[in-house]
């Protein structure tokens, strides 16, 4: 049975009364040549899903059930694929699925200019179906957990904000934000970046680290968004601007995931990945193929709701010497037919065909993606529609890899369509 913390919570009316806005306009440029063409939210993952499914999932798992996607950088990709997958939500219940591009909306001049900018440019939209509550969400991140449970925290507690919270070893906070906070979780002051974090009360060998995730009072998010908007000095970012200002001025709490966190039977520990990196992409990808992965994808009372391509089975052939159709530890979608290749600890997207005596090792590779005979890959993270001629090897010479691909620090090979028509020129 799946669990949120540490065990379910009681039904209640808190996420009927509240709406999720995704925030999705960003790049991710550290996944380099995977988000040229989309956001990074709009990135495949697991095989089936994309990144920005996870928070839209936790959202809906909730109760709750209004919802707004802010979008921005190349989101072409992303909104066809709300629009396919997300679009079951009906207004004859009570229910809404808004996406909300950059359009210019309150001045001619701006795009949304930070995150709280985006909520601010679309006021409008969230007061038509005036919420209660304001739940703020990053839309890149992969997790699960039950938004219901930090509800009702900041509804008991009084707060201005509420404010997600990962607990991290003191030590490895400093690339995050990093909540000070006394015994109550009262957060007394929030800190960028810090050299030396402090750490919790109750954990001091730990800190806690911001998710991105806020719980506001919509009514006092507006007045907040409102004033930001008429300061000419700020940025107009929720964890720049916003935050800190309700720390210095009001009351902030920080929410542990701990507290609510899904779990399924199968997962030892609370999951939680920023895929922000070609190493943290292919990493986290390749765990799901372990025989028990971290994050359980087959949760049926936790499930990862997703655009679902019709697409006949997998299939495997060729019971050959050498030319043996198989996978071993390695996850194949729907619609992919492995020919005549060993797959090792792999993950085929949807639509993948691979070609006789070829070899697949540690591969994250993409929907449609072709590959030819006489290929051992290992190591590869390989981009949607790519077409792997004959004869690569990729993963057995680092320094010829790295004049070829993009290579990362630790030996993964991002290919793209672009750097295989290079080599052919």
């Amino acid at each position: 049975m799946t669990t949120p913390g540490n065990g379910k919570h009681p039904p209640t009316r808190l996420a009927r009364d509240t709406m999720a806005f995704v925030l999705a306009g960003g790049r991710g440029s550290r996944l380099m040549e995977l988000t040229d063409r989309r956001a990074k939210p709009g990135v495949f993952f697991g095989g089936k899903t994309r990144i920005i499914d996870f928070a839209l999932s936790n959202a809906l798992n909730s109760g709750i059930r209004r919802i707004g996607v802010a979008t921005q950088y190349k989101a072409h990709s992303l909104i066809r694929h709300m629009t396919r997958g997300w679009s079951f939500l009906r207004a004859e219940r009570n229910e809404s699925f808004d996406i909300l591009p950059a359009s210019q909306r309150v001045d001619e001049d701006a795009w949304y200019r930070g995150t709280a900018d985006a909520v601010f440019q679309n006021l409008d939209i969230v007061e038509s179906y005036a919420p209660k509550y304001m739940v703020v969400l990053a839309g890149d991140h992969i997790y699960k957990m039950d938004y219901e449970i930090m509800l009702q925290q900041h509804v008991d507690s009084g707060a201005d904000v509420t404010l997600g919270c990962l607990e991290v070893p003191r030590l490895e906070a400093t690339g995050f934000g990093v909540m000070h906070v006394d015994e109550h979780d009262t957060i007394k002051s929030f800190i960028e970046k810090p050299a030396d974090p402090p750490g919790i009360p109750d954990r001091p060998d730990m800190a806690l680290a911001s998710m991105g995730i806020y719980v506001f009072d919509t009514k006092f998010l507006f007045d907040l968004l409102k004033a930001d908007a008429a300061n000419p000095s700020s940025d107009h970012d929720f964890g720049k601007d916003l935050i800190p200002h309700v720390v210095r001025t009001g009351k902030a709490v920080a929410h542990r995931f701990s507290a609510s966190c899904v779990r399924s039977a199968q997962e030892a520990e609370a999951y939680w990945r920023d895929v922000g990196t070609v190493d943290a992409y292919w990493e986290s990808n390749i765990d799901l193929t372990a025989v028990t992965p971290a994050l359980d994808l087959y949760d049926t009372d936790w499930p990862i709701w997703t655009y679902s391509e019709l697409t006949a089975p997998a299939k495997f052939v060729h019971d050959e010497p050498a030319r043996l159709g198989h996978a071993i530890s390695s996850l194949v979608s729907g619609g992919c037919i492995v020919s005549g290749t060993e797959l090792r600890r792999s993950l085929l997207f949807t639509g993948v065909r691979t070609s006789s005596y070829s070899h697949i090792e540690e591969a994250v590779i993409l929907p449609y993606v072709k590959i030819g005979r006489h290929v051992r890959l290992k190591k590869v993270v390989i981009d949607r529609g790519v077409v792997v001629p004959d004869g690569l090897v990729v993963g057995e010479d680092a320094e010829f890899d790295a004049s070829r691909f993009r290579r990362t620090e630790r030996g993964v090979c991002l290919i793209t369509q672009p750097m295989i028509d290079r080599l052919a020129a």
